[in-house]
């Protein structure tokens, strides 16, 4: 059958914007059922230990390294639930991973190859956090068998445990892939949000209830409170900071028409890192501390317990490791995550050029004197507000939750995965205003 020229095309339906908004919708529920089945998790405790004894630990260790633990894992340590190591395996496998990346050609060509290589380093990472789960979950056992926790701290009570918290690390570690590939934004990064949002409630309760029972001044309360408003403010002022390198290119001829050079820039952020450097740093920090803590208990091993003290919070000894993993980190991702010479290389494939700068090597110099001056202020940002919690004791005496990596943590998350979601929303409402271009036309004609 033919079809005259003049016969215009029939006018698209909404179907494509219907199945993308119904993506998106399946793709937030996803998030919100794995974030509940997490905090379901969070609630089952492992077999055999005594709760009672558990609360007296807590109540006697509060404020130092495993309230930290606690927070991160939110709340799963406290409780002793199935969950209780968290993501921390995980994240420590990948720092190590990243490290060895970046130390050995093998596995630095192995991130170049593409999904193929990606897949390899992720299996790496998978075994990585097994050892480091069991390494972690036989510490965590030994020293709750050594603070006569289990009712009876056998051989059963052992394998029990250690089987338990170590799956529980692998499941939290499948749940995080499959929140970044089901859902919306990095599973990861939601868990630990997750947690640590489930905490505020219970954090801003006890601070109103010490500042009705006089321990703490109400004016000093609030006036932190309106600080931490104040500090959210700044945090997402700088996250959205940029600093825009301008780029202009060069006339080109295409068929009979000689087209103008084009001016645009080049994007970037102040914190090109995030809050990963936030991130590894505390769980690094919180993994040596965690095992002394445990295996500390031990006839013998009272030295351990010194070494954990000196790494809990406020210590002058963390606070200094704290602000160089935060500035190490920084530099250490933003380099894995930002290749001048990539951008520098693009640019000339595209007749594109910084004014005044000339393409190739001084281009790939210029840009990477910019990020580095970036990542100079943008650690520096990350380790103040990073070590907020430690001035608010210093100088109010209280101790908020909603502070420091914890805020920052927060914040950051909350920004990524609303600018997913209006990515989303945008991708879908492109068919619909395209749509709505062609039934112009059509219309005319």
């Amino acid at each position: 059958m033919v079809t005259s020229a003049a016969t215009p095309p029939p006018p698209p339906t909404l179907a494509g914007v219907q199945t993308g908004l119904t993506e998106l919708r399946n793709r937030l529920l996803f998030v919100l059922f794995a974030l509940l089945v997490y905090r379901i998790g969070t609630h089952i405790p492992v077999p055999g230990i005594n709760p009672d004894r558990l609360a007296d630990l807590f109540a006697a260790n509060q404020g130092g390294i495993l309230d930290l633990f606690n927070m991160f894992s939110g709340g799963a340590l406290e409780r002793m639930s199935i969950l209780a190591m968290g993501v921390m395996p995980y994240i420590t496998s990948s720092i190590i991973m990243n490290l060895l990346t970046m130390m050995y050609p093998t596995l630095n060509q192995l991130r170049k190859e593409g999904e193929a290589g990606r897949r390899k380093i992720t299996k790496y990472t998978r075994y990585g956090t097994l050892l480091i789960a069991l390494v972690q979950g036989t510490a965590m056992t030994g020293g709750i068998a050594a603070q006569g926790l289990p009712f009876d701290p056998g051989f059963g009570f052992y394998f029990i445990s250690i089987t338990t918290l170590v799956t529980g690390a692998m499941f939290m570690m499948w749940l995080g892939e499959q929140i970044t590939e089901r859902g919306v934004g990095n599973g990861i990064s939601l868990l630990i949000f997750a947690g640590i949002v489930s905490g505020f409630p219970s954090a801003i309760g006890q601070a109103f209830e010490a500042a009705r029972q006089g321990t703490t001044n109400i004016v000093a309360l609030l006036a932190v409170g309106l600080f931490a408003v104040v500090v959210v403010g700044f945090v997402v002022f700088i996250e959205r900071g940029q600093r825009r390198i301008p780029v202009n290119y060069a006339k080109r001829q295409q068929g009979n028409r000689m087209l103008s050079g084009q001016q645009t820039h080049l994007p970037l952020k102040v914190n090109m890192a995030g809050v990963i450097p936030a991130i590894f740093a505390s769980s690094l920090l919180l993994a040596p501390a965690s095992m002394a803590q445990w295996f500390g208990q031990g006839v013998g091993m009272g030295w351990l317990q010194d070494v954990a003290l000196e790494l809990s919070p406020g210590r002058p000894l963390y606070i200094l490791l704290f602000g160089a993993g935060i500035i190490f980190f920084s530099f250490f991702y933003t380099a894995i995550v930002f290749d001048p010479k990539d951008i520098a290389d693009n640019l000339k494939r595209q007749g594109a050029y910084i004014p005044g700068i000339r393409p190739g090597v001084q281009t790939t110099n210029y840009i990477d004197d910019v990020s580095t001056r970036l990542t100079v202020f943008g650690s520096l940002y990350v380790t103040l507000v990073c070590l907020l919690p430690e001035f608010m004791i210093v100088f109010f005496d209280i101790t908020f939750q909603l502070g420091g990596t914890a805020l920052l943590i927060v914040v950051v998350v909350s920004m990524d995965f609303m600018s997913q979601v209006q990515a989303h929303l945008v991708s879908s409402q492109y068919a619909k205003l395209m749509e709505k271009s062609n039934l112009r036309g059509y219309r005319r004609r």
